[in-house]
């Protein structure tokens, strides 16, 4: 099972500061600028991670609020040191990096910025003599300027800002990068030029680069360990310059097997020439590539050793790829070759497949989309024995690529079946909420069908509302989103509704109040009118009723809004409408309970047309005794407030007495019930009056059958709220009926029982 230990002291400081700035480390100048205080100094080791979980919370989390001011604070050396951040995507801009120009940074991580423009470069320079690592991978404007910055706006109304290709930037002074990404750096840079004043490179990757002549290689044998030239289109003379870079011990030349634009063929004369001259090679990549079936190395085994697997040594079997030869092209066409462990990423097996999904996931959604495709199938179909490494590498992807839809759908229909029951066990309380995370980051930047689907049907993996509580109000707004949207897909909109009746059981009073004021109670009921304007009683209806049940228990403000919304309207022509629907008329009195233990809103229930239809619905038969039981205690509450009360001609109050009277005769005190009561306060306010014998029958009839039947769940809930007293003040009650009396005896009975039997005797 995966840890679930707690996140270090640093992780939870870290994440506390940067959701409190303003209260842990700064302060805000004119309302609006942060400053550090002027008291705190923070070494490299404090700064690097709070720009990169800074980073990574703007990314993942909708609720964290990014700050324009943030790089400011690591302006000044002096007081906050930085050495290694990880920068990525929309969040950076050129005034945020030359906010941080006096920084000595060792490692900088540039990812698909594309808001950076060639004042950038510029500020590069600033970490000239310190830099050693640094990737501008997928910075596409990183070599863009403004043709005209500045001027004047009249003029630039006439002659709008272009954007000019920068040619003479070059990495000189750079003498201590030692790695450097290009990765998909625009077309017109002239690379070789720009990278000549290196004088000892170890990591190359230049992935999506077209070059025609990369001769410049050479300057470079003596040092350059990793070279990636991932879809570059090859030639012969790319394979002569690579097999002279003899010092290589990782090699990539995989290419999209999904594009037709490469013509390079690889052969078994290539491989030869690599294994001849690479000696120190240990890591192969030649992912998409098209080669002959066992396509083999001869001699090979004769050279090394048939089974030779001493340290050093290199040993390439005989393989082939297998996607290109019988699946089709929208399959993963790869195979990486790590030796001598010989580790391989494909589609044969649910080990290449997770290989390939943690090789390709930064840089090439293209393939991780595809691999995540493969695990899909793996988990569908078979048992995914890499369980908590497979959960992981899907999470890392689908934040990686929160904006990828590939990717987004692939992987939330991955973790459907990888949360699922037959997982649970091996999966810790942190790795669940993880899923979670990334599931509602899903929810919230794709409105697609597909992506919407499968997150709610992930979400159904979990203990509702339990595990979702920590994420309670934003799971709350983005099921509330999908059903207001105009149009529905009926299965998404089925899901969410159960989610929502889910989240709103079994929560405390505010949870509930809280979300009634994002407009659970509207969204429901416009959902049940336009059920009703189909003429439908589908899931969905019944669905919405139980959840208007749930939200409303307890609830005097969601109680309100159900009537002030028309709810008793609807309630009548649901009834008129599906008057077979036994379940349906269960959860609308059940509701309807709620409503009418609140004293301020019984006024509203007090008609001729509701309480006859209350009082006919107690010689329901439906779902057992439930309508029968809630249109009883509807009822007991109205009678409560007393004859003054009873501002209607029809029907007269004895004669509703009577007919409650014989229903409550009428139930087997033994049923068991579709019922699930959280506090007893509603039904205990009834015991102590006389105005309304019935209303304290029923009270005491309810408790009777609950502690009969479910005598572990409420008796100990009804000795907890103070029960017992209150029966035995009433069977002092000269007003209380014999029989009343009589059945509160045994209710005291029942828990003197239970507590007997469950006193602990040991020693």
């Amino acid at each position: 099972m995966a840890s679930d230990s707690p996140e270090s002291l640093m992780t939870l400081c870290t994440d506390y500061c940067l959701r409190n700035l303003e209260g842990t480390l700064c302060y805000l100048l004119d309302n609006e600028t942060l400053r550090l205080h002027p008291d705190i100094f923070l070494p490299s080791e404090i700064c690097d991670k709070l720009v990169n979980e800074y980073v990574e919370l703007v990314k993942t989390d909708s609720i964290f609020e990014p700050h324009e001011s943030f790089f400011t604070l690591f302006s000044d050396p002096r007081s906050t040191r930085l050495a290694r951040i990880h920068l990525r995507e929309q969040i950076v801009q050129d005034q945020d990096l030359e906010a941080i120009r006096k920084q000595d940074l060792v490692e900088l991580y540039l990812t698909n910025c594309e808001k950076l423009t060639a004042k950038s470069l510029q500020t590069l320079v600033s970490f000239s003599h310190t830099l050693i690592s640094l990737s501008l991978f997928g910075c596409c404007n990183i070599f863009y300027e403004e043709e005209n910055p500045g001027g004047c706006e009249d003029d630039c109304l006439v002659n709008p800002t272009r954007q000019v290709l920068v040619k003479d930037f070059t990495f000189e002074g750079f003498s201590r990068l030692r790695f450097l990404n290009l990765g998909r750096l625009i077309e017109g840079v002239n690379v070789e030029t720009l990278l000549r004043p290196l004088a000892s490179l170890a990591a190359l990757d230049l992935s999506g680069i077209q070059l025609n002549d990369v001769g410049f290689l050479t300057q470079w044998k003596d040092s350059l360990v990793s070279l990636v030239l991932y879809n570059m289109d090859l030639s012969e003379e790319h394979i002569q310059v690579i097999a002279q870079l003899r010092k290589l011990r990782h090699l990539d030349i995989s290419r999209d097997h999904l594009s037709s634009y490469y013509k390079f063929k690889l052969t078994r004369r290539v491989l030869n020439l690599f294994v001849e001259n690479l000696v120190n090679l240990t890591s192969l990549d030649i992912s998409g590539h098209t080669m002959l079936e066992n396509c083999t190395i001869p001699s090979m085994e004769e050279k090394m050793g048939q089974t030779s697997r001493a340290e050093g040594s290199f040993m390439l079997r005989p393989f082939r790829v297998p996607f290109s030869c019988w699946l089709s092209s929208s399959i993963i066409s790869s195979l990486t070759l790590f030796v001598p462990l010989c580790q391989v990423s494909g589609d044969k097996n649910e080990e290449q497949v997770l290989n390939a999904i943690e090789a390709y996931t930064e840089h090439r959604p293209e393939i991780t989309s595809r691999a995540i495709n493969l695990l899909f199938d793996i988990a569908r179909i078979e048992r995914c024995s890499q369980l908590l490494r497979a959960l992981q590498l899907v999470i890392t992807a689908l934040k990686c690529h929160k904006d990828d839809k590939n990717i987004q759908v692939t992987g939330s229909a991955a973790l459907f079946y990888l949360t699922n029951s037959e997982y649970r066990m091996e999966q810790s309380v942190k790795l669940r909420r993880q899923v979670i995370q990334v599931v509602l980051n899903g929810m919230e930047s794709y409105q697609e069908v597909t992506v919407q689907r499968n997150c709610c049907l992930t979400l159904c993996n979990f203990s509702i509302p339990e595990e979702l509580e920590f994420q309670y109000r934003r799971v709350n707004e983005l099921l509330l989103n999908i059903l207001n949207q105009s149009r529905q897909d009926e299965s998404i909109q089925r899901i969410a509704v159960h989610l929502c009746n889910a989240l709103v059981c079994q929560v405390d009073n505010d949870h509930k109040e809280a979300v009634g004021k994002m407009g659970f109670v509207m969204t429901m009921l416009k959902l049940i009118q336009k059920k009703l304007a189909d003429k439908t009683c589908d899931q969905v209806m019944e669905f919405s009723w139980s959840a208007l049940w749930n939200i409303t228990d307890e609830t005097p403000d969601n109680c309100e809004m159900f009537l002030n919304y028309s709810g008793m309207k609807l309630f009548l022509e649901c009834l008129k409408e599906f008057p077979e629907k036994q379940e349906l008329h269960r959860n609308m009195l059940g509701l309807l309970g709620n409503v009418a233990e609140v004293k301020e809103l019984r006024p509203q229930l007090m008609t001729s047309q509701f309480i006859s239809v209350f009082s006919n619905l107690l010689e329901s038969k439906a779902d057992g005794i439930e309508v029968s039981y809630n249109a009883c205690g509807v009822l007991s509450h109205i009678m409560f407030d007393g004859p003054e009360a009873w501002g209607i001609c029809e029907p007269h109050r004895e004669e509703v007495v009577k007919r409650m009277w014989a229903a409550i005769q009428s139930w087997d005190i033994n049923s068991r019930r579709n019922i699930n009561y959280r506090s007893f306060e509603p039904i205990l306010r009834l015991l102590p009056q006389g105005i309304s014998p019935v209303s304290q029958h029923w009270a005491t009839w309810a408790l009777y059958n609950l502690v009969s039947v479910y005598p572990d769940k409420y008796c100990p809930l009804l000795i907890k709220e103070g029960g017992i007293p209150l029966l035995k003040d009433m069977i002092k009650m000269a007003s209380a009926r014999q029989e009343t009396k009589e059945m509160a005896r045994k209710v005291i009975e029942h828990c003197s029982n239970f507590k007997e039997e469950n006193m602990d005797t040991s020693r």
